[in-house]
C-alpha cells in the first residue's frame, strides 16, 4: 500500500501516465452523465451562491471566483475520482494496471488526470466569465489563489482515494462522499461566513479540510481574511501562515492515510 507515496513519475512513466489520462478522457467524454455532472454542475452551483446572497460580502467577481475553486474541487474532483476510482476497481481494472508496466502511482494520476484538467478548466472558465461580464477584479495576489487550487485538488485526490475504502461501488459513492461535501459545505466560509458563528466555534472550523483552501483563494482573489477584513499584499501574506499549514497539515495526514486503506481489487 506505501505504493501510493512513489516518487513522481520518471520520464519514461510520464509518457505512460499521459496515454493512461488519454484514454480515461475518452472514457469521460463517453458518458453522458458525467460530462454534465463534471462541467454543468460545477457551474450551475458556482453561478447560485451569489445569487442568493450567499458567500459572504465583496465584490462579484472575486466571490465567484472562491466559490468556483471550491465548488470544483469538492462536487468535481473529490465526487468524481471516488467514483472513477471505485468503478476501475470493481471492474478489476486497477488491478490489471498495477500488474504491467504502471506503478500505483502512475495508475493513480493517470486515473485522476481528466478530473484535475476539468478542474483547472472550470475555474478558468469562470474568472474568465467574471471578466465577460464585466466583475473581473485585479487579485490581491496570485499565489496564494494558486496555492489554494493545488493543495486543494492534492488534498481532494488523496481523500477520494482514502475515500474508496469505505464505498463499495460507484453508485454508493453519493452516500459515501455525503460526510466530506456536507463538512465543506457548512465550514468552508462558502455558504456560510465563519463570522455567523461564534469565535471559538468559527476557529475550530476553521482547522476543517477545505476552509483553508477557501481562506487562501479569498486572501489573494478578493484580499479578504476569513473574518471579513480587507487587506492588501502584505497583510494578505500575513494571514496565510495559518491556513496554508493547515492545508499542508491535512495533505500530510491524507498523504500518510490513503496508502494504507486504498484497495486495488474489490472484496470477494
Amino acid at each position: 500500500m506505501t505504493a501510493l507515496t512513489a516518487p513522481a513519475p520518471a520520464p519514461s512513466g510520464l509518457r505512460r501516465v499521459r496515454a493512461l489520462a488519454a484514454a480515461e478522457t475518452r472514457l469521460l467524454l463517453r458518458n453522458r452523465t458525467a460530462v454534465v455532472n463534471s462541467v454543468l454542475l460545477p457551474l450551475f452551483l458556482v453561478a447560485v451562491v451569489p445569487a442568493a446572497g450567499l458567500g459572504g460580502d465583496g465584490p462579484l467577481g472575486p466571490r465567484l471566483a472562491v466559490t468556483a475553486v471550491a465548488v470544483t474541487l469538492v462536487f468535481l474532483t473529490y465526487y468524481n475520482l471516488v467514483t472513477t476510482y471505485v468503478a476501475r476497481r470493481e471492474e478489476l481494472v486497477l488491478q490489471r494496471m498495477r500488474s504491467g508496466e504502471l506503478t500505483p502511482a502512475e495508475v493513480l494520476l493517470g486515473t485522476a488526470a481528466p478530473t484535475l484538467l476539468v478542474t483547472l478548466v472550470q475555474v478558468a472558465l469562470v474568472l474568465a466569465g467574471t471578466a465577460v461580464i464585466g466583475e473581473w477584479s485585479t487579485p490581491t495576489d496570485v499565489v496564494l489563489p494558486v496555492l489554494a487550487l493545488l493543495g486543494g485538488a492534492a488534498l481532494m485526490t488523496l481523500l477520494a482515494a482514502a475515500s474508496t475504502s469505505f464505498t463499495r461501488t460507484a453508485e454508493s459513492a453519493q452516500i459515501t462522499t455525503l460526510p466530506l461535501v456536507t463538512l465543506a459545505s457548512v465550514t468552508s466560509g462558502v455558504l456560510v461566513p465563519l463570522t455567523a458563528f461564534p469565535e471559538q466555534v468559527a476557529q475550530v472550523l476553521r482547522l476543517t479540510p477545505v476552509e483553508p483552501v477557501v481562506e487562501l483563494a479569498r486572501l489573494g482573489l478578493a484580499g479578504q481574511t476569513w473574518d471579513g477584513r480587507t487587506v492588501d499584499w502584505a497583510g494578505a501574506w500575513a494571514a496565510a501562515p495559518q491556513p496554508l499549514l493547515v492545508l499542508a497539515g491535512w495533505i500530510a495526514l491524507a498523504t500518510l492515510v490513503a496508502p494504507r486503506v486504498f484497495r486495488w481489487a474489490p472484496r470477494r
